[in-house]
């Protein structure tokens, strides 16, 4: 009896390990659930600290990349993203006529959901109702070089096109002698800028210069070959020409290659708009009067600055004048010309 006593305690004392034992597998295994959890949960505060810390994100969508402009711009651009420390993109079309094009490039740019944008519109009607789907998104639309028909951009970063083609306009009847015929290619007729250039520098003549004629007006898109036809069809059709005015970079080399090709250096008064190499060269052997030069270097960099500020919430002017100026021979070398002078 006393030996069945200490076979069933030995028994009880067995059972009782073996259920301790067990509950210290629970607990582990509870624990270490726990623990499974913890480094999870520590993972997906690090993810959101992680998209927090992620840098914003700007698409730049410019008028093109087949201009030492738009490099100077892109440039610009580059310049304010690395003080800023923020992400961007520079695109454009192969050439300023590719509308469609470029609207397709900001349909892309708005499907990334980006933080702003900075445009420069080709047609300032034809993005409207994209920009329109920007807002109501509210990414905050940033314009550069060429605004909009619109007040949905928060600020443009420009020249003031009109009052630098008036200049340009003034050097050009101050050259031929306040008389005369003159004649225009201008890069196109949808952009602001175009528009701009154009009226800018036949508003001015109309207004200050009765005894100059402007014999015409075409747009080349400003491909450098499309105006050179361009330019040498109207001097062929105006023989006592004495003036043109290109309003873009590839405007007014083609109106250099037209005048080279014709043998009417000296005879005709070209005066540019932009800069670039062949241009200074131009000007430097006597084929061009001169140009206006913009800061293209500070449309670019205003264009990035003022979208993030657009994005901090923070107060932006609704223009941006980033200036421009006349360069010739005389000051083309001067430490406040040639800094905004590209080649």
């Amino acid at each position: 009896m006393k030996r069945n006593k200490w076979m069933l305690m030995a028994v009880f004392l067995l059972v009782s390990t073996m259920a301790l034992s067990a509950c210290g597998t629970n607990n582990t295994n509870n624990g270490g659930n726990k623990g499974a959890n913890e480094p999870a949960s520590a993972g997906a505060n690090d993810s959101k600290e992680a998209e927090g810390d992620k840098k914003l994100y700007i698409p730049v969508i410019s008028k093109g990349f087949q201009h030492q402009f738009w490099q100077a711009v892109k440039q610009g651009a580059e310049k304010a993203a690395a003080e800023l420390d923020v992400e961007i993109t520079f695109e454009g079309p192969e050439t300023e006529s590719q509308v469609d094009k470029q609207i397709e490039m900001l349909q892309a740019a708005l499907d990334k959901k980006p933080n702003a944008i900075a445009f420069a519109a080709l047609d300032s009607k034809a993005s409207i109702p994209l920009l329109e789907k920007a807002k109501s998104s509210h990414i905050p639309v940033v314009g550069f070089d060429s605004g909009v028909d619109s007040d949905i951009p928060v600020t443009t970063a420009a020249t003031d096109n009109i009052a630098a083609a008036a200049l340009a306009a003034d050097k050009m009847a101050e050259l031929i002698g306040h008389a005369g015929e003159v004649a225009l290619i201008v890069h196109d007729q949808t952009s602001r800028t175009g528009i701009d250039r154009r009226d800018g520098f036949v508003n001015r003549v109309k207004e200050k210069y009765p005894d100059i004629q402007i014999v015409d007006i075409q747009y080349g898109a400003g491909d450098q070959l499309k105006s050179t036809d361009l330019a040498k069809a109207i001097m062929q059709a105006h023989p006592d020409l004495k003036g043109f005015f290109g309003a873009n970079e590839g405007s007014a080399i083609g109106v250099v290659n037209a005048v080279t090709e014709l043998g009417k250096q000296g005879k005709i008064t070209v005066i540019g708009y932009d800069s670039g190499k062949l241009q200074m060269d131009a000007i430097k052997n006597g084929t061009m009067a001169g140009a206006i030069t913009q800061d293209p270097i500070g449309i670019g960099y205003w264009s990035v600055k003022a979208a993030v500020q657009a994005i901090n919430g923070e107060q932006v002017e609704p223009v941006i004048d980033t200036g421009f100026h006349w360069y010739d021979k005389t000051n083309m070398d001067s430490d406040a010309i040639k800094p905004l002078l590209y080649e």
